[in-house]
Formats: structure tokens, C-alpha cells, sequence
């Protein structure tokens, strides 16, 4: 099955997910004070690590590695549990101490229930890591759309019914375990056996630096959230989170999507440079074509939009959208390097490439904070760009890509999505004299989506013929 084959699918459920979320946010932001949401940015700060460590990068090994026993898996299934069970208890065990750090005492109870989560995820850990190894997208994607979906419903009736923050807990932990049950019946394998040392000792070198990047990987993206927290107080890490959310949900889906998909085509092919290269240009093209319009869109209407999705309360999430946006079209191309490097087992240099990006962007985030919660969004911006280009590159140079390569990818829909950000925020400021701000607003986004679609098939036919070609041939 082929890599589009693949992202058609995963895209499917990344679709539901996003559109579930989204439309959790929309509802959940004029029930909940920007407070609530700061509280839970708290202690997402702190699952975050976690939901990062718990596997040990052993669920990328399952997928990465050529000749996969039995015995591999089931040693790999009861390390998973165990490190699940044990990071269940620390974060319990610790939450009075990061209570304190927040000056929240209410962060102990939330965290205590979200660490439920880690025991359940961790026990279907290899079994998703099977399907994707296998490449059933398709089964994946609709456990991920249920599972999102009814999460999603009884999140938005606790927090009508009064729950609050806890709504948003009560979604994450129904989300962990909707998803478990549902891998454990679709997929065939079950645990038999011991785990075995000698087995698990022959993963680690691959492992070992891969949860060393995921851990500094944790730290620099998740030390905006701990310096508004400490310094700037719950209220501004509410306003800094949800844009954050409205930023990174679609960039993140869209990237991971495509990574995901990529990962197990890639390392079928870890042999031929060329045509990895060839892949690589192509994916990094497509998320391209997405995620600059989807930026450039937010960027040119960003306070319409936070008025009619979120209320007035929510006003200064637009300012602090206007330098995210650039961050998310960045991140979307630098975040897919990370299949390159563990396609190519080197997980070594990715370690130490998101070693100094961490250190870049946490010296970033404490001078952005003197000026606020939009000088940290803005501070990002720039350790972003200092970070996101010589990654690229690097991973480019390992399946033979240049950087004029890379360029000549990208470049297209991003100037694309510069003329329709331009276009489409003058459009609404004429619009909006006479029509007003909901009916301008929709008339903006339908402008913007025209326009981007007209000129980029003007600019450049045969690549959007392509990608409808794939999207909507039978064979994938």
C-alpha cells in the first residue's frame, strides 16, 4: 500500500479528530472562563512528557524494524505496560509538587485522573504500532473517529451540566480508553510469553536516542506553556493555549498525518536514498499546499474568527494568532524531518539537533515573556525560524535533497497563500462596512479558498491535477 494510500486514510480520521476538536473548542470556550483552560494547559504540560515517554520509542522500532519475531513484540507489550503503570504513579505521586510550581492547588486532583490514561494507552501501544506497520489505515481511522466523536459529545454535555474543567479531563481519559479496547479487538496479536532483556537490550540503541529527542523535543515545546504559567498566571496561559490550540490542530494533524503515513513506506526503503528523497520532496510539497493557505487564512482573519467562535472574552487569542500562524506553516515542514532521520536509523543526530533547538527556543520563550504572552508567541516566531531551516536541511542531505530542492517544494504555495492572505483580509475590511462581521466572515473564507485554488492551478496545473489524481483514485 502506498504512502498516499496511507495519508488518504489517516487523513480520514485526522479529519474527525480535528473537526471534533474544533468544534469541542468552539463550544467549551463560552461555557468555560480562559482560567479553566489554563488549568488544564497545566497539567497538559505534565501528560505531555508522559504520552511522550511511554513507549521509549519502541512503537517506531515495531514499525522500523526489518525482521519483526513474536518474541519482539511481546517483550516490547509488557515493557509498555510497566513503564505505563510506573509513570501513572509518579505523575500521582508528584502532583502535589507541580501544584505547587503552578500555584494551583486544584492541578492535584486533575492530574491524579489523567494519569488513568497511561496504564490504558500503554496496553495498545504494539497493537497499533502492528497496524501501522501493516498499514491498516483504514481500520485505524475509524477507531480514531469514534473514539474522538463520543468523547467529544460527553465532554461538551459534563461541562453543560457544571463539571468544568473536569469535562475537558473526563474527554481525555474516555479518548485513552475508547481508543484501547477498539485496537485490542482489531487487531489479531496477543501477549504470550516473557518479556525478554536480551531483546529489549537490542532495541535500544535505537530507542534510547529516540526518547532522548522526544524528551528534548517535550521540553522546548512545552516551555511556553511553563513560563506563562509560573510567570503570567492561569488567565494568560488560557488565552495562550487556545491559540495555540487553533494553530497547532490542524498544522499538528496534518504533519502527523503525513508522518505516520510515510514512516513505514520510508523504512521499506531505507536502502534507496533517491527515491526516499523523492518521497520526502513530494510529502513536504503537500503539507505545503495545505497548511500555508490554512495559515495565511487564520493570519488574515484572526479576529472575526475569535469573535464568532469564541466571544469577546477571548479577544486577545487574534494577537497572539498573528505570530503563531507563521510558527505553524514552519513547524509543519521542519516536524516531518523526524521520519527522515528514523527511516535512516539516525536517531542520534536528531537527538542532538532537537538538543539545540531546545535550548534556542527556551532562551526565547523567557525574553518573550518580559513582554507579555504575545512576546512569547512572538519570541517562538523567531526560534522557530533559527531552528526549523538547518533541520530541514540536514534531513534533506540524507536522502540526497538540496536545499534549492526543498525550496522549489515549498515556495509555491507559500507565496500562493501570501496573495490570498493579503487579498482575503482586504476583501473582509470592505465587506464587513456593509454586510457585517458573520456574513463577511464567510463571504472572506469562500473568497480565500477560491482564490487559492484558482491561482495555484494557474501557477502550477499539473500539481494539482496530481494530488486530485491520488486523492480520489479507486486503486489507493
Amino acid at each position: 500500500m502506498s504512502a498516499v494510500s496511507n495519508a488518504k486514510w489517516v487523513a480520514v480520521s485526522q479529519i474527525a479528530r480535528i473537526t471534533s476538536q474544533l468544534a469541542n473548542i468552539f463550544v467549551l470556550a463560552r461555557i468555560l472562563p480562559p482560567s479553566d483552560y489554563g488549568l488544564m494547559a497545566m497539567a497538559t504540560v505534565v501528560t505531555n512528557l508522559a504520552l511522550l515517554i511511554r513507549d521509549q520509542g519502541t512503537s517506531a522500532a515495531i514499525i522500523q524494524k526489518e525482521d519483526l519475531t513474536h518474541h519482539t513484540i511481546n517483550t516490547v507489550f509488557w515493557f509498555n505496560v510497566m513503564v505505563g503503570v510506573v509513570i501513572a504513579l509518579m505523575i500521582a505521586l508528584c502532583s502535589p509538587i507541580i501544584a505547587d510550581y503552578f500555584k494551583h492547588d486544584e492541578l492535584i486532583a486533575i492530574l491524579v485522573i489523567l494519569a488513568l490514561i497511561f496504564p490504558i494507552s500503554s496496553s495498545s501501544i504494539s497493537h497499533q504500532a502492528l497496524l501501522e506497520r501493516e498499514s491498516k489505515f483504514k481500520k485505524l481511522a475509524f477507531i480514531e473517529v469514534i473514539s474522538s466523536l463520543i468523547a467529544m459529545v460527553v465532554a461538551v454535555a459534563a461541562a453543560l451540566y457544571g463539571a468544568g474543567v473536569y469535562s475537558l479531563v473526563l474527554q481525555a481519559i474516555l479518548m485513552a480508553l475508547l481508543s484501547s479496547v477498539q485496537l485490542w479487538m482489531v487487531s489479531s496479536w496477543r501477549p504470550q510469553g516473557k518479556p525478554s532483556w536480551q531483546e529489549l537490550k537490542t532495541l535500544l540503541p535505537f530507542t534510547g536516542h529516540m526518547t532522548a529527542f522526544q524528551l528534548i523535543t517535550y521540553f522546548f515545546r512545552n516551555a511556553d506553556s511553563m513560563v506563562i504559567g509560573r510567570i503570567l498566571g492561569a488567565a494568560s496561559l488560557g488565552i495562550y493555549s487556545m491559540a495555540y490550540k487553533v494553530m497547532l490542530l490542524p498544522v499538528q494533524n496534518i504533519t502527523w498525518a503525513s508522518s505516520r503515513a510515510l514512516l513505514p513506506v520510508m523504512s521499506r526503503q531505507q536502502n534507496a536514498l533517491d527515491e526516499m528523497g523523492k518521497l520526502y520532496l513530494q510529502t513536504i510539497t503537500f503539507i505545503a499546499f495545505l497548511t500555508a493557505p490554512l495559515m495565511a487564512g487564520i493570519f488574515a482573519l484572526r479576529e472575526p474568527f475569535v469573535e464568532i467562535a469564541f466571544g469577546h472574552q477571548w479577544i486577545q487569542v487574534a494577537t497572539v494568532l498573528a505570530w503563531l500562524t507563521p510558527v505553524g506553516f514552519v513547524q509543519s515542514i521542519s516536524s516531518t524531518t523526524g521520519t527522515v532521520f528514523m527511516a535512516q536509523a539516525k536517531t542520534r543526530l536528531l537527538m542532538w539537533f532537537s538538543l539545540a533547538s531546545a535550548l534556542v527556543h527556551v532562551i526565547a520563550y523567557y525574553i518573550g515573556a518580559a513582554y507579555g504572552v504575545t512576546g512569547v508567541a512572538e519570541w517562538y516566531f523567531y526560534a522557530s525560524v533559527i531552528t526549523g531551516v538547518p533541520l530541514v536541511i540536514s534531513a534533506g542531505k540524507l536522502v540526497h535533497c538540496s536545499p534549492l530542492d526543498l525550496l522549489k517544494s515549498i515556495w509555491k504555495p507559500a507565496v500562493v497563500a501570501l496573495l490570498m492572505c493579503l487579498s482575503t483580509r482586504y476583501a473582509f475590511t470592505q465587506l464587513n462596512s456593509h454586510w457585517g462581521m458573520s456574513v463577511s466572515f464567510i463571504v472572506a473564507i469562500s473568497f480565500g479558498v477560491v482564490f487559492y485554488l484558482l491561482v495555484s492551478y494557474v501557477l502550477f496545473p499539473s500539481l494539482i491535477k496530481s494530488y486530485l489524481g491520488k486523492v480520489f483514485s479507486r486503486k489507493n
